[in-house]
Parts: structure tokens; sequence; C-alpha cells
């Protein structure tokens, strides 16, 4: 079996130098609601409500069908066929953890899935812990009730360890997985406890497996690497995530331009080649490839200048040696936060995008009644792909391609 290693700056397969450029599976395995057109609170309160409302069998059946159909085989099929070589796959802890140091097989099962299709087509797949116990920053896409309760308890650092044992021994063979991001956009005030958990389980997963790159995100929603120890290991990454600047990529102050030099909104090329500079001075410095985990553009029809931005920014990956995963793959089509390259645009009664209630706000009204079509809307075919934006992904994605 040959490993993806890193090596310097680089990231090798044997003699081979590969470039990791893919997309995220972002809303499958870790529910968000905005993806689903919905406010974006926890996935635990969805979750809770639905099963007071309808019932813990309800429930059950619920995430079954939608993890069996928001990404299934042909998303891989059709993801490698674009061009892309590589899957991060964000989950929350509760997909395996049933109880503290307890795991779940069938929860297991979706991540042996997606591993076994990309291993059929040739994509490297990373597994990114999304939502650790606890959660390890003040926000929903932590399923966080509003405190990064993993850093003050103990006994939530240990299930963490604990929950990547487990993985690192199932997934220790797996030569198509390329490594785990252990932990997805830290947030806290306290560097030295984060580098000291940070020693720690890369030192609990080397126990278990020896093969596999371990990615380390920076901490203030992985912004800071700076921050960072050295740890005691030859085979991780250093890995970044980047949407700037916000309020363009997000859309949060509409019809901002790009690129625009207008007093508090500058943004072109030469800021974006700055902003990434210093990590890749960094990579540099401590001879660790970079990962740019997350980076994605609400699209408006190009109208605004994201097709250009989205251009510039994987020029930049290109010229600094950069590792890729664009988010997200798919969404709901939404007018706020970067949305995916396959988007749902019908307004159905689970959409609804008039409101008051919104996407999986409406699930537990909508589900007996609409719940074959909701099943069946969640597949990709039925979604519409964003051209232009995937030529972009693609044209990159595709320069200097090493064949697996």
């Amino acid at each position: 079996m040959t490993f993806l290693k890193v090596h310097g700056t680089k990231i090798v397969r044997g003699a081979q130098t590969v470039t990791l450029k893919g997309v995220n599976l972002g809303g499958w395995l870790m529910m968000e609601g905005y993806i689903l057109h919905a406010p974006n609170r926890a996935e635990q309160l969805f979750k809770r409500h639905f099963r007071r409302v309808l019932g813990e069998a309800a429930l059950a059946e619920f995430e079954k069908k939608f993890r069996e159909n928001f990404i299934r085989e042909d998303d891989i099929r059709r993801i490698a066929e674009c061009g892309f070589n590589c899957l991060r796959v964000p989950f929350n802890y509760r997909l395996l953890e049933t109880k503290p140091y307890q795991y779940s097989e069938a929860g297991a099962a979706y991540l042996d899935k997606v591993i076994r299709w990309g291993k059929k087509y040739q994509v490297w797949t990373i597994l990114d812990l999304h939502a650790a116990p606890g959660s390890q920053n003040h926000d929903w896409h932590s399923d966080s009730l509003g405190k990064p309760e993993l850093w003050l308890k103990e006994a939530n650092q240990r299930r963490t360890y604990a929950l990547w044992e487990f993985i690192a021994h199932r997934y220790r063979n797996e030569e198509w997985v390329a490594g785990y991001n252990i932990l997805n956009e830290p947030v806290m005030d306290n560097v030295p406890l984060l580098n000291r958990f940070y020693a720690e389980l890369i030192q609990r997963i080397r126990k278990a497996d020896r093969n596999h790159i371990i990615f380390v995100e920076g901490n203030i929603w992985s912004t800071n690497i700076a921050c960072l120890a050295e740890y005691n290991d030859d085979n991780y990454a250093l890995s970044i995530h980047s949407y700037e600047p916000l309020k363009f990529t997000f859309n949060f102050e509409p019809h901002l331009k790009y690129p625009a030099d207008e007093g508090h909104h500058r943004a072109d090329k030469h800021l974006l080649r700055r902003h990434l500079e210093q990590y890749a001075k960094i990579g540099r410095e401590r001879r660790r490839p970079i990962y740019l985990g997350e980076f994605g553009v609400n699209g408006r029809a190009g109208l605004w200048g994201e097709h250009q931005w989205l251009d510039d920014k994987l020029t930049l990956c290109a010229e600094f040696g950069f590792h890729w995963t664009y988010w997200t793959y798919k969404a709901v089509k939404n007018d706020s936060f970067p949305d995916g390259i396959w988007s749902y645009m019908p307004n159905q009664p689970w959409v609804r995008r008039e409101g008051p209630l919104k996407g999986w706000e409406t699930y537990t009204t909508v589900w007996e009644k609409h719940k074959r079509d909701m099943i069946a809307s969640w597949r990709t075919e039925n979604f519409q792909v964003n051209e232009p934006v995937l030529k972009i992904l693609q044209k990159h994605a595709r320069k200097n391609h090493q064949p697996a």
C-alpha cells in the first residue's frame, strides 16, 4: 500500500508529488442550517425539536433517508469526473458516539461507504471532525449551544481523544484516506491549552495509525496558524480557511464588487496575495504543506465579480503550492454564506423562502405529507450546477493533474 505522506512542504505518494484539489461534502454528516436554507442554529436543536414533535422513530427514519440521499455514489463519481482528486468530509461526533466511549457501527458505515466510493473512483478522503464533544467554538457549525465546552471540560477533551483513536484504528490501512482533519475551526483564548490538546491528540492517533497525514487547523476559525506549536510528528500539515473579504464572499453587504477599491471595501488580487502570503511564509519556515480546507463565495451569477475572485484565489493557491477543497459541493440556494457548486432552486414547502419558517424549520410539519418528494429533492440530480464556478474549479483542478 502507498499512502500519501508529508515530505517537507509537499505531499507525496511514493516518488510522486500530489496536490490535493477537491470539494467539501458540507451539510451531509453535519447538518448546517443555511445549507438547507434555514436559520443557523445547532443541529442538535433541530433534531431535538423533530424528536419532540414526531418521535424517536421518525427522527431515525429522517436521518437515514437524508444521509442515504444527500450524498450517493453518483456524487463521488461526478466529483471524480469533474477532475477533483479529494473529498473533505465534515462529520459531527454524534454520528459515531452513542454514549461517551461507545461508538455506532451504523454511523461509521457512512464513513466506510464514502471511503469505499473514493477508492473506487480514485479520490482521496479527508475525514474532518466538524463538531467535537462539547463544541470547539461557540457557533452553530460546531453544533454549539453558545459555549466552546470542549475547552471548558477535560472530559470532552478525553472523549475527543478516544473518538480519534477509534477512527484511526478503523481506517489505519485505508490508502485512499488522505488523512485526518482533527478539529474544524477551533476558537479559544488559551493557546497553550490548544497546543497541549493537539500534541496529545496527535500522540494518541499515532499509537493506532502511523500511516495517515494529520491536518492541524489554526485557531480563530482556522485563520491563525502562527500560534501553533511545532508538534513531534513528521507527517502533519497545517490547515487554514480563507473567505477574505468576508463581507463580499458571504454577501453580508450586498452589491459589493470585486475587484474594488472603495475606501472600506478594498478587494483585489493584491489583497488576496498579501492575505495568503502570510500562510505561505509560515509553511516555508516550518517546512510544512499548507492545506486550504475551506474557501468559497456566494454565487450571484457572476454579476459582482465572484467568478474573478474565485479564479484569483485559485491562481494564488497554485503560486503558493497550497492544497485546497472548495466549500461546498451542494446546497439549497440562499443569498448569504458560500453556497454550492450545485444548488437546489425550487421553492418547495420544505424550503419556503418566503417564511416565516424556512428550511428545516418546516420539516416537522411537512415530513409525513411530503416525505417521498423531500427525499427525492435531496438528490443532486434535482440540483442545478453553477457552470461558471464549476469551470473555474475544473480549470485549476486539472492543471498539473497527477494521475492516481
